[in-house]
């Protein structure tokens, strides 16, 4: 439903620049577990054994299961090889939407050469948009095929001197369907993902050092819901400041926008991704065409579906004839959709939101409301940053140099501004 369609994925590429609360974490002077070995057995055809979870998972959020060395290209030629980094693939645990503990995977980045800036090396977790929901579709395998239509972006963090912390999301790679715009699960694997990567003794970043997160669309929820959920899920972080682009707040104004268009297989994504999470049967409500259609979309990558499954009316999915859009306004789905929200909690650290002001996939003021929400509940300097670049795929495009110089200015330790007065 909600999605980031990014500009490599049509075509256009931006060139870089130079709600369960779980346990408590376990003091960090627990020891490590051991890292759990690959099962031999692929129990998947279209998922490698990596991507299996171990029976028995490690103590700790953010601890490390398996990894691997990993490769990471620009184009699906693989002609196009970034030798600039370290490049491993990770599983490592984190917590589910109902507060359960998972298995989920990811790839962490290091830059070879050292860190020039002040203090040390900072991780940057980033947020992924919209893959797909099919195993194909992981970061972490996408990244190393060359298909990855955000390997631009990451490469501008790397040039930085940043480390980058990839998730790949609940579901995505591993087993069970991925949780598609889940906030808490969304938020909790981000941040996971950066301990993650400060424990993995051959990513060589400090344990405890600077954190910031950032993603855009489906990746500018997770971030944004990682920045609500930090204090109490990870208060240890050293998190430095979010930047959430065009980011998916509210579930029931971006379905109305999308049904029946171009990106109308998010919708797809969306339902499967809900249910999934929620335990909701969807026989009672789609017709034979809506179960075909949520099939294929959780199937096919970003780009596949928006060639397959574009400009579907979800009207013609359901048994009684009405759109997908009235029944989140019906339980269940009313009470998952609310659950969603992001803006209810105020963050405690620095954050940039981003949008377009002619966005075609996530409203304007989907993005500007959480903003002015954040501000209303007291949270510290947030910066709402307006684009004027046309549509979704224009506004990653403007909105990631604004990004970087964003990060710059909170890893070197400067004060962060707000305009919430500009919000009421």
């Amino acid at each position: 439903m909600l999605a980031c369609t990014t500009a490599a994925s049509l075509g256009v590429v931006a060139v870089p620049s130079a709600q369960a609360t779980p346990a408590p974490e376990a003091p960090k002077t627990a020891p490590a577990p051991t890292a759990s070995p690959a099962p031999t057995a692929q129990a998947n055809e279209d998922r490698p054994p990596f991507y299996e979870p171990p029976a028995a998972l490690p103590e700790r959020n953010g601890d490390v299961i398996r990894s691997e060395p990993s490769d990471y290209y620009l184009d699906p030629l693989k002609a196009i090889k970034v030798t600039s980094a370290h490049v491993n693939r990770v599983m490592y645990r984190s917590t589910d939407g109902q507060g359960e503990p998972i298995a989920t995977t990811g790839t962490v980045l290091t830059p070879k050469q050292a860190w020039s800036g002040d203090g040390e090396r900072p991780v940057v977790g980033y947020a992924p948009g919209t893959q797909g929901l099919g195993d194909s579709c992981a970061p972490s395998r996408r990244l190393a095929n060359g298909t990855e239509y955000e390997g631009l972006f990451l490469k501008g963090l790397l040039a930085r001197g940043y480390a980058v912390a990839l998730p790949d999301y609940e579901g995505l790679g591993t087993p069970g369907t991925h949780t598609y715009v889940n906030r808490a699960v969304s938020g909790h694997v981000v941040l996971d993902a950066v301990r993650a990567a400060q424990r993995l003794p051959e990513a060589k970043v400090p344990d405890g050092g600077p954190v910031a997160v950032t993603g855009y669309s489906q990746g500018g929820g997770a971030a944004a819901a990682a920045a609500e959920l930090a204090p109490d899920y990870a208060p240890d972080m050293e998190l430095r400041g979010v930047a959430a682009g065009a980011p998916p707040a509210d579930l029931k104004k971006v379905a109305a926008k999308l049904d029946g268009t171009l990106y109308s297989p998010f919708l797809g994504y969306a339902v499967a991704g809900l249910a999934a999470g929620y335990d909701v049967d969807l026989k009672p409500i789609l017709n034979d065409k809506g179960e075909r259609f949520v099939s294929d979309a959780k199937e096919y990558c970003t780009e596949e579906a928006l060639f397959k499954l574009p400009f579907t009316k979800s009207e013609t999915l359901t048994e009684d004839g009405r759109p997908l859009t009235d029944y989140l306004e019906e339980e269940p789905f009313q009470s998952i959709a609310e659950e969603q929200r992001i803006g209810e909690r105020a963050p405690r650290v620095p954050t940039l939101v981003t949008h377009s002001t002619t966005d075609d996939v996530i409203p304007y003021e989907v993005g500007r409301e959480m903003a002015a929400s954040w501000c209303e509940k007291g949270a510290p300097d947030v910066t709402f940053s307006p684009l004027a670049a046309p549509t979704h795929v224009g506004g990653a495009i403007a909105s990631f140099p604004r990004v970087f110089l964003w990060l710059e200015g909170r890893f070197a330790g400067e004060d962060a501004s707000s305009n919430c007065d500009t919000l009421d």
